[in-house]
């Protein structure tokens, strides 16, 4: 039998050793002022920062290079390097952001300000603020076409979905949905908008280009309390056939056939899973679980729970680099 060589054999444990996709996961904890880092090789956490007053939404632009956070508390968006964790500046938010979202291209931000009631739009190239956009009461969830064309944000008390065209910063439509709506996500192909209402139990599937809800999916689960059922995260994956929920208070993420609406499967993760994102190459799940103060580590394709890391305080939001 031949050997390989020292140097050969070194070289394909190396290779073997290398995740398809080197990328980080960004947590933000509400309580803990700070951010923990985790990396994608074994999930483990390898470093945590401080950042501003209650850390909620985040997100990461598509180049991978900056880390936006909403610092509700401070009534402003902090920006951050994804390497160094160097501080770089602030963004012109209106009071108390929630949730932000980041256009494809990667030239705009739109951030929901709560005690405001307003959608606030930021030039990343000029770090300014170009528009503010009157909506419903106490807006939270935000959500971008793939197109970049049409913005989506909830508003809690209105109990609506207002979508907003890009270039008029004009609402365009205004869809009734149940009782606080937390989340709002397009599938990849733009054909439909998911948004979960956290009080009302349920998450409306709306058609994009009519503005009709289409479908409305409702969870239910042995033992559990439907009032303690609250959805708040969503996520699609690219091929729209599959979709997760985070429960809260439920402890549970839905798995949802995205073509028919049926939900599948509910997976056990920490107490009040809260939001969602996807790794790179969407193998991986991560769930922030802000009462066990951990993240859950979801395997896609098998729809299993294979880790638990513990965090910060209070988890609330998780974003990932775009990996290499």
């Amino acid at each position: 039998m031949k050997r390989l060589p020292l140097t050969a054999l070194a070289g394909l444990l190396t290779l073997f050793a290398t995740p398809a996709f080197a990328y980080k996961i960004f947590v933000s904890n509400e309580k803990g002022n700070d951010i923990t880092v985790l990396d994608s090789a074994d999930f483990a956490v390898v470093d945590t920062f401080k950042v501003g007053q209650r850390p909620r939404g985040i997100a990461v632009g598509p180049d991978g290079a900056r880390l936006y956070v909403c610092a509700s508390d401070d009534d402003t968006i902090q920006v951050y390097d994804t390497e160094t964790y160097a501080f770089l500046g602030t963004l012109p938010s209106g009071p108390d952001p929630e949730l932000l979202v980041i256009s494809p291209d990667g030239k705009r931000l739109y951030a929901a300000n709560e005690d405001d009631n307003l959608v606030t739009v930021i030039d990343l190239a000029t770090q300014s603020r170009i528009a503010e956009i009157p909506v419903g009461v106490e807006p939270e969830g935000m959500g971008v076409s793939p197109d970049g064309a049409t913005i989506v944000n909830t508003s809690e008390t209105t109990n609506m979905a207002h979508f907003i065209d890009r270039d008029s910063h004009q609402i365009t439509a205004n869809v009734l949905v149940d009782s606080r709506p937390r989340f709002a996500e397009y599938k990849r192909d733009g054909s439909e908008v998911w948004v979960s209402a956290e009080i009302g139990g349920t998450v409306s599937v709306i058609d994009a280009a009519s503005k009709e809800i289409k479908a409305k999916i409702t969870f239910e689960i042995q033992g559990i309390r439907s009032e303690a059922i609250q959805p708040v995260g969503v996520r699609i994956t690219k091929d729209g056939k599959k979709a997760y929920v985070a429960l809260g208070p439920a402890n549970r993420v839905a798995v949802i056939d995205a073509e028919t609406y049926e939900v599948v499967d509910y997976l056990l993760v920490g107490q009040r899973v809260w939001q969602l994102a996807f790794s790179p190459d969407e193998t991986h799940l991560f769930t922030t679980n802000g009462i066990s103060n951990d993240i859950s580590v979801i395997d896609v394709e098998d729809d299993e729970v294979i880790k638990s890391v513990q965090v910060g305080q209070q988890p609330w939001g998780v974003a990932v680099t775009p990996g290499e």
